[in-house]
């Protein structure tokens, strides 16, 4: 219901979130939800589900984190099974090694235009294999993701930073996209 009411898409065709427009009412549910997911008994939960509930609760938290902090300054953190956790943990100590999934990139909130965009619902176990798939060729075939200009490809910064998700080398990284280009960006490629 919250992305419902604050998620839209932009002229520019990126997902943007109306921050100043969310209600003090609404920063609560925000609240109640991610309280919710920290109550969770997450190491009860099969693989799927584990995955799913990470990625639900960063993009949730960075969603609070701009929220509160506009500018941000600061991360904060919050108790999973008594332990606490920041977003860093989350993404470096969590997701990233235990799934080694490049498509967690694309799933994974910044709150900046240049990442990849928010998605409209929360990821669910059952679907989760589509809406990562649905997330790769989202931003693959964005100019935000890939471009090429004057036959140079020109990739996002998130296959620098994290080259080593997506194989450990340019060549690896064009093969990754290549997966998820469409047909005229592939040739292009």
């Amino acid at each position: 219901e919250f992305l419902q009411r604050y998620l839209s898409r932009a002229p520019r065709g990126f997902n943007q979130l109306a921050y100043g427009a969310v209600t003090a009412g609404d920063r609560q549910a925000l609240d109640g939800y991610i309280a919710a997911l920290a109550a969770q008994p997450i190491s009860r939960f099969n693989r799927a589900e584990q995955e799913a509930y990470w990625i639900n609760l960063y993009n949730a938290l960075t969603v609070r984190v701009v929220l509160d902090y506009y500018p941000v300054t600061t991360i904060r953190e919050i108790r999973v099974e008594g332990i606490d956790l920041s977003l860093d943990d989350i993404e470096h100590r969590i997701l990233r090694p235990i799934w080694r999934d490049p498509r967690l990139h694309y799933a994974l909130n910044c709150a900046a235009i240049s990442c990849p965009d928010l998605q409209g619902a929360a990821f669910l176990a059952p679907d989760l294999e589509r809406q990562l798939e649905q997330a790769a060729r989202q931003y693959v075939n964005d100019p935000r993701g890939v471009a090429v200009i004057q036959g140079k490809v020109i990739v996002s910064k998130v296959y620098d930073w994290f080259i080593e998700d997506f194989g450990g080398s340019e060549q690896t990284v064009l093969a990754h996209l290549k997966r998820y280009a469409a047909p005229a960006l592939k040739a292009q490629l």
